[in-house]
């Protein structure tokens, strides 16, 4: 199907890049008095996003919530349905939401220095953690982290970086990475064929406009798309063109489905070197071999996953249309290669990669499995 978008006679306005680095407002139904925005900078130099949500409550057990690449916070706090926040917030937590460096609140994905997930397992994720731990003192910390914030995540704990969680909750992918051949296929030309001529993918056609050299991907991601709109298209229907599936879309409510475009940001090409040599090791592998500034992270997480002190829940949908069955594979190979973890696996029906968060059902088939993880060890 071809997407549907409004001509005109007059050339399309120019594309407005943000360059600053101040992560833009999230959405949410919050009071303003209940959400700290906390000015965070990695030691690296790169401004990252901080947020405490609090009740006046300094008992409560922190949750750390992290996103995957090119989301943000702001899928944590959908204002339209029952989030996760506000499940938490009612238990008896205190949410912590991290804008690691992909976050589409920040601009990084587009313009600014660009950064391999050696700097978010290295910098991002534990630096959070230790500010989140100077403020908390000696309550307990949990994490539940989303696709790449996952992955990276994993590499952290196998580095010794973050010892001493209190529980890890795994969406999507955890240490062993699996794809389906043809998104593997598909990221391997679409880096080759594109490198030199553009350097990220865009989700929002409205920004780009038809006339620019981002209109053949859009027109490919809607060959075969059930929804007219563009960016369904290049998210639900091929996943920045690697053919994938981010989400089940009956399970996203009409106004998430609108608001993809501001959930989801653009997809840097430049990383997918990276990727492709995690996904091609099955396993959360380090990028930079020569500089030492990276030597405190293991070559690969999946052989130093004895460090992992934790347990871990892993999540997934059945329907997962990127990853595939990669958390139920990481069990079984932890379960034999490291049985004294404490890790378990649950499947949700029905869910692919991106609607165990953002599905209009999520606080009814999917959060109850993250509070009884988070219950019976707070």
């Amino acid at each position: 199907m071809i997407f549907r978008t409004a001509t005109t006679g007059t050339r399309p306005a120019l594309r407005r890049v943000r360059t600053t680095v101040a992560p833009r407002p999230l959405r949410h139904r919050l009071g303003p008095a209940a959400v700290e925005e906390i000015p965070f900078r990695a030691s690296d130099g790169v401004r990252l996003g901080l947020t405490r949500v609090g009740t006046g409550d300094t008992g409560r057990p922190a949750v750390l919530l992290l996103h995957g690449h090119t989301a943000s916070a702001d899928m944590f706090l959908q204002p339209e349905t029952r989030n996760l926040v506000d499940v938490l917030l009612d238990e008896g937590y205190e949410p912590w939401l991290l804008d690691w460096r992909g976050s589409c609140r920040l601009p990084y994905n587009e313009t600014g220095q660009r950064y391999t997930y050696d700097d978010v397992a290295l910098y991002d994720i534990p630096e959070a953690v230790s500010y989140i731990r100077g403020r908390i003192g000696d309550r307990p910390l949990f994490v539940v982290a989303h696709c790449i914030g996952s992955l990276t995540l994993s590499l952290s704990m196998s580095a010794g970086l973050v010892p001493g969680l209190a529980g890890v909750v795994s969406q999507g992918v955890f240490l062993t990475p699996k794809l389906a051949g043809r998104t593997s296929l598909r990221m391997t030309v679409a880096g080759e064929l594109l490198k030199g001529r553009i350097d990220h993918i865009p989700v929002d056609f409205r920004k780009v406009g038809l006339r620019s050299k981002y209109t053949p991907l859009f027109a490919l991601a809607s060959r075969r798309a059930s929804c007219p709109d563009p960016t369904c298209q290049m998210l639900h229907n091929s996943a920045w063109g690697t053919g994938a599936s981010l989400f089940v879309h009956g399970n996203l409510s009409r106004t998430t489905h609108d608001r993809l475009a501001e959930l989801f940001g653009p997809a840097p090409l430049w990383i997918l070197p990276h990727l492709r040599r995690i996904e091609l090791a099955r396993s959360v592998v380090r990028w930079h071999d020569t500089d030492h500034r990276y030597r405190a992270l293991p070559p690969n997480a999946l052989d130093a996953a004895g460090r992992i002190d934790t347990p871990v829940l892993l999540l997934a949908g059945s329907e997962n249309g990127l990853w595939l069955d990669s958390q139920k594979l990481c069990h079984d190979v932890l379960a034999r290669r490291r049985p004294e973890l404490d890790v378990t696996y649950t499947e949700i029906p029905g869910y692919g990669h991106l609607d165990p968060f953002l599905g209009r059902g999520a606080a009814l088939d999917v959060f109850g499995h993250i509070l009884e993880f988070l219950g019976e060890r707070r």
